[in-house]
């Protein structure tokens, strides 16, 4: 008899400690994370990974949200549309409420399609937080309720990059080469489409797309660029595959301006080194060296101990934590995690970053926020990715400046 009321006791005990770790893990707020984290593009997935893991980490310290902690949940897509839908499947089974992805406008549009489809069907709706993909038809053609898209999209940032380009004495001759995707092809279109208009002079000489993730040597590529007469490059590439192009100019000799999107981080001033001093330009809302007049030290606080954590991966996604920060507030302003009220919560939020005021548009769940047009040099305070050049600001914009007309008719939630 007296065994049993152990063994009875034991079994209480035990239930307890289960009912005790479900209740916690039931507390925690929950965001899968769907990158490429095997693969060409690995390098791309671990660095925001890392991003998201120290910027909930410090949310963490700080008391989390509403209480509650937050835990970002890696998900392996292999930089598939494919692979994303069937994790997008898993996540809805696991109850999980919000997503994040960012790297490949294919698999963006891919998940919103499927969150559209998954939302209308079933109570346990998901929000979808992009902070890189840019593809201009995910908040216009294909906007949704369920999408908010974090960084500026291509028309926004190649609107900038036109007029910057249209007057710089250095341009004459353009060349394109892009990744042969939706983000690719929408470099190439705005630019052949809107650059002439800026600037009837500039000639657009070559125009060259690649798969993605698959060229190991891009000296082909930069043989049609030197051909071509071209003084100035416009790329979107990203991860290895932007990487290794600046390599194989540098390694070439290859006396051009590039224009990138993602020339700052994620392995390209380590690649390129001092030959790319005064040869690489990027537009973002983020760099290490902001103007003076933005210099807020408790930024360098936040981002100089992950710098100098992790190497050569330095903090490069700013977005990352204004998208955080918005999400936060967005859950305490809703008082709620579920999704429809976070969403509600979000439209038309004004926020104001380290960087300037930024704002979700309720139109098209677009962000606006300040960007920079910025150029590697020695000059600068901060290295990037330990290789003794650092980016410098050229231009700047307020995120009024940035701002496109509105081309969305959003299906709303009833």
């Amino acid at each position: 008899m007296l065994l049993l009321k152990r063994m009875a006791l034991t079994m209480l005990l035990v239930l307890g400690s289960l009912f005790t770790l479900s209740a916690h893990a039931a507390d925690t707020i929950k965001i899968a994370y769907i990158e490429p984290m095997s693969g060409p593009l690995a390098n791309v997935g671990d660095a925001g990974l890392k991003h998201f893991r120290y910027k909930i980490e410090k949310m963490n310290e700080a008391g989390g949200v509403l209480g509650r902690k937050l835990e970002v949940i890696p998900y392996d897509n292999k930089g598939s549309p494919q692979e994303a839908l069937v994790i997008l499947r898993k996540i809805a089974d696991e109850g999980i409420s919000f997503i994040t992805q960012g790297n490949g406008s294919h698999v963006a549009s891919a998940l919103i399609t499927a969150l559209n489809r998954h939302n209308s069907r079933n109570p346990n709706k998901i929000l979808y937080f992009n902070y890189a993909a840019v593809d201009p038809s995910l908040t216009t053609s294909e906007c949704s309720f369920w999408h908010f898209s974090f960084d500026a999209n291509s028309a926004m940032k190649l609107n900038l990059f036109n007029d910057f380009i249209a007057n710089s004495e250095d341009a004459k001759k353009v060349f394109l080469i892009n990744m042969d995707y939706a983000h690719g092809h929408q470099i190439s279109d705005i630019v052949r489409r809107e650059l002439p208009k800026k600037n009837a002079d500039i000639e657009i000489v070559g125009n060259a797309f690649h798969p993605i993730g698959k060229v190991k040597d891009f000296s082909p590529y930069i043989s049609q660029i030197r051909s071509s007469g071209a003084d100035t490059v416009i790329t979107g590439n990203w991860g290895n595959d932007l990487s290794l192009l600046i390599r194989a100019a540098a390694s070439a000799n290859l006396n051009v301006k590039f224009y990138t999107y993602y020339g700052g981080g994620l392995g390209s001033p380590s690649s390129v080194g001092k030959a790319g001093e005064g040869r690489v330009v990027q537009i973002t809302e983020y760099h290490r060296n902001l103007p003076l007049e933005l210099e807020q030290e408790e930024v360098y606080d936040f981002v100089l101990p992950f710098d100098e954590k992790n190497g050569k991966i330095d903090w490069y996604y700013g977005r990352i934590g204004t998208q955080m920060d918005m999400l936060k507030a967005a859950i305490e302003k809703a008082d709620s995690v579920d999704p429809v009220k976070v969403a509600l919560a979000l439209e038309g939020m004004t926020y104001e970053t380290p960087f300037g005021e930024v704002t979700m548009r309720k139109e098209d769940h677009q962000l606006l926020q300040p960007l920079f047009i910025s150029g590697l040099t020695k000059d600068a305070k901060y290295d990037a990715e330990q290789s003794g050049l650092g980016f410098v600001t050229v231009e700047s914009y307020t995120a009024e400046e940035t701002a496109l007309p509105v081309s969305c008719d959003m299906q709303r939630p009833e």
